[in-house]
């Protein structure tokens, strides 16, 4: 109850802001200055970006989009209003400017909130009477409406700010520092801690964040902001692994980690909340670099031989310290820092020295294709408004603008999903219409009514409208607009019959494109999207193993499996320095196939087979190949591992590999894979300083078979799966 009358207040707040800009530009450029074009752009313009764009943030942070926006708005009522010369011109004007501003969302919350809006504009203005002459008028109708609304917002009932994300890591990373310093006192297993810490983590997934707070652009800060939270989150999940389990006597190696971990959560977390960098630029672990830390156990860890189960917690311990300078490198370059990647897998970090057209044209790049559910929204929205464009022009549908309008509205990513929107939305807008014929008739032309009626029924269109649905919200617009309408122009009840023969005609045509292009959206991509992703990882599972083991090349330049090379930091790159193909073609799918995953948690619910695919523990799957891939081949492989031990590994990877490939098939009874553990006969026989290392694999592959299991559909009366906290999943994968 509370949070609904907390979504009613926003609303209603939101809803004061647009009628109020719309008032205060519409009703004096119609009314004293009898500038009609001026005003019919002065009330759309609040509209748009206000009611049809959910612009993302605050109050300040809407206003500072809508005034970043209206120069966008600017250059396409031109192109709009050059274009309305021909019918054929304005579609092939709303083909391009459909595709670049749907496709557009890919670089980022902002843009992605104000496209819809910004259609608006073509479409208003590329619709007869071809009349360049008003140009004037709608540039100055559309810089009065936004300037208004950005006033609006930014003063009248300002919202409270969300906390932006960094803050949310910099909380996080607090509980993890206190989680750290806990497990190093600990005596025993500590369960409360354990579930403060997953909490915390699923805390710092994208979807329990408003859409402006998501760190998704294509940008340095949000591409770091988003590796800081996913490496947040894997640090919490292995703290409270670590906390779950009574600590190992005598482990001086992993406190003395441990502790460092502590001191390098607590200074990235307090370098979050100033928002800003150190002068020096690296946020220290106390009296050492975190990596040094890292070094330093690395060499204690192979001297003396270790109870099995106490290197299986080094590893743990380890993996804790990875994530940790995960954590603190991605913090720094998020604050504006140009940080060394001091002996880290720069691969991680390829867009710390990229520039951010650079960064735009590679999340440009990397959805230009028929798989991305980018590239396919993007292209059913601009076939849907170029043709609902063609047929209004040819049939000269009265304000056909209203037909693109309702495609623009009503357009879902699945057909399904469409045809609800749409028979909602016809039986919204017949009622809308009856009732408008009713009030035209009632007032006939008594433009004081329609000038009185106005505010309020704007007031209740705009707040009841966005929590109601399609029906509630085409059906109280269709009042607003012939209230608005029949203050410029006299009107009769004609008017509400054209508004529900043009809204009927924009649902068909939605309706067909729905069906047409792509009509499961992401629940048919999404199969092919992580099937791809899996068989993407799996070489690459293959190659880490044969990487660590073997050796795949040195800082002097070997060349191993897949043309990889490693040097002395254990990257899997090229000859150049670029990351390995397995790498680039291990991230390219894990981008598609996060987008996919993103947008089927958007669509209405699969039936109960598909809903049982836990498709988050396929994308950590391929995440947490990659993490492998980057930091495990440490050494230049290993000189002196017994054969057997060599044979052991090569046979572990390869049966978690074969499983990735059966798993990328989605075979109906699942993927069940239990990867032989090292034999303690082989691992006697194991050199102390080569074990640690090989146990670091061991957990790994176990791991990975642990998400492939967890992304199989149960078998009859098993249990659900129980991700291990060691998890590595990815800042997009945790839109779940």
């Amino acid at each position: 109850m509370a949070e609904g009358l907390s979504a009613m207040a926003r609303t209603g707040r939101h809803a004061a802001h647009v009628t109020a800009a719309t008032a205060a530009g519409f009703y004096p450029a119609l009314h004293l200055l009898d500038r009609p074009v001026a005003g019919i752009y002065a009330l759309f313009t609040p509209i748009a970006f206000g009611i049809l764009s959910p612009l993302p943030g605050a109050g300040r942070e809407r206003a500072a989009t809508v005034l970043r926006a209206v120069p966008a708005a600017a250059v396409l009522v031109v192109l709009g209003t050059v274009l309305a010369v021909g019918t054929w011109p304005a579609v092939a004007g709303m083909l391009a400017v459909g595709f670049a501003l749907a496709f557009g969302s890919a670089c980022g919350p902002r843009i992605a909130g104000a496209a819809p809006g910004l259609q608006l504009f073509y479409i208003l203005a590329c619709f007869p009477p071809y009349e360049p002459g008003t140009l004037p008028q709608r540039l100055v109708g559309l810089a009065v409406g936004g300037a208004f609304l950005a006033l609006a917002e930014a003063v009248l009932f300002p919202d409270a700010p969300e906390p932006p994300y960094r803050t949310r890591i910099a909380d996080a990373l607090d509980l993890a520092a206190r989680a750290a310093s806990g497990v190093v006192r600990g005596e025993g297993p500590d369960p409360e801690t354990a579930a403060r810490l997953g909490a915390a983590g699923r805390e710092l997934r994208l979807s329990r964040l408003p859409a402006g707070a998501r760190p998704t652009g294509a940008g340095r800060t949000d591409r770091a902001l988003a590796q800081a939270g996913a490496a947040t989150r894997r640090l919490l999940d292995q703290l409270a692994l670590l906390a779950g389990h009574a600590p190992a006597p005598g482990d001086t190696a992993s406190a003395e980690l441990l502790r460092g971990i502590a001191a390098s959560c607590a200074e990235t977390a307090a370098a979050l909340r100033r928002g800003r960098r150190r002068r020096a630029g690296r946020v220290l672990a106390g009296p050492q670099l975190l990596e040094e830390l890292v070094a330093d156990f690395l060499k204690s860890r192979a001297g003396a031989p270790a109870p099995r189960a106490v290197l299986v917690r080094r590893s743990t311990v380890l993996t804790a310290a990875v994530s940790a300078v995960t954590v603190r490198t991605a913090a720094s370059l998020a604050l504006g820092g140009r940080e060394r990647l001091y002996g880290l897998p720069r691969e991680q970090f390829w867009y710390a020295a990229e520039g951010p057209a650079r960064l735009t044209a590679v999340r440009i790049r990397g959805n230009l294709t028929r798989r991305s559910v980018v590239f396919q929204n993007a292209l059913r929205t601009a076939l849907g408004l170029a043709l609902a464009r063609l047929v209004a022009g040819s049939l000269d549908l009265s304000h056909g603008f209203w037909v693109l309008l309702a495609v623009l509205t009503l357009g879902r990513t699945t057909a399904g999903a469409t045809w609800s929107a749409v028979r909602a939305a016809a039986a919204g807008t017949l009622a809308g219409a009856f009732a408008a014929g009713l009030l035209i008739v009632g007032a006939g032309g008594s433009s004081a009514v329609y000038a009185a009626l106005l505010v309020p029924m704007m007031l209740v269109a705009f707040t009841l409208g966005p929590l109601g649905g399609p029906a509630w919200g085409q059906g109280l617009f269709t009042l607003v607009v012939a209230t608005a309408f029949a203050q410029i122009a006299p009107v009769t009840w004609r008017l509400a019959e054209a508004r529900l023969v043009d809204v009927l005609t924009g649902s068909a045509i939605g309706l067909l494109c729905g069906l047409l292009a792509w009509p499961a959206g992401a629940r048919a991509e999404i199969r092919y999207a992580m099937s791809g992703l899996l068989r993407a990882a799996a070489p690459l599972v293959r190659a880490t193993a044969t990487a660590v083991t073997e050796g795949a090349g040195s800082g002097k330049g070997g060349a191993g499996e897949n043309g990889t090379v490693r040097s002395g930091a254990g990257r899997s790159t090229a000859a150049d320095g670029s990351p390995s193909p397995g790498v680039r073609l291990t991230l390219h799918r894990l981008r598609i196939a996060e987008a996919a995953y993103a947008q089927y948690r958007t669509e209405p619910a699969p039936d109960a087979a598909e809903a049982a695919r836990d498709w988050l523990a396929v994308l950590d799957h391929g995440s947490r190949t990659l993490v492998g891939a980057y930091w495990l081949p440490r050494t230049d492989g290993m000189p002196g591992l017994p054969p057997e031990a060599r044979r052991w590994a090569r046979e572990a990877a390869e049966e978690v590999a074969a499983a990735t490939v059966r798993a990328a098939g989605f075979p109906p009874d699942g993927v069940r894979v239990r990867p032989a553990p090292l034999p303690p006969e082989v691992a006697e026989r194991v050199p102390a300083p080569l074990l640690a290392p090989l146990t670091d694999v061991e957990v790994w592959l176990r791991a990975l078979a642990r998400d492939l299991e967890a992304g199989s559909p149960p078998e009859p009366g098993d249990q659900p799966a129980r991700y291990t906290t060691a998890s590595h999943s990815s800042a997009s994968a945790d839109l779940a």
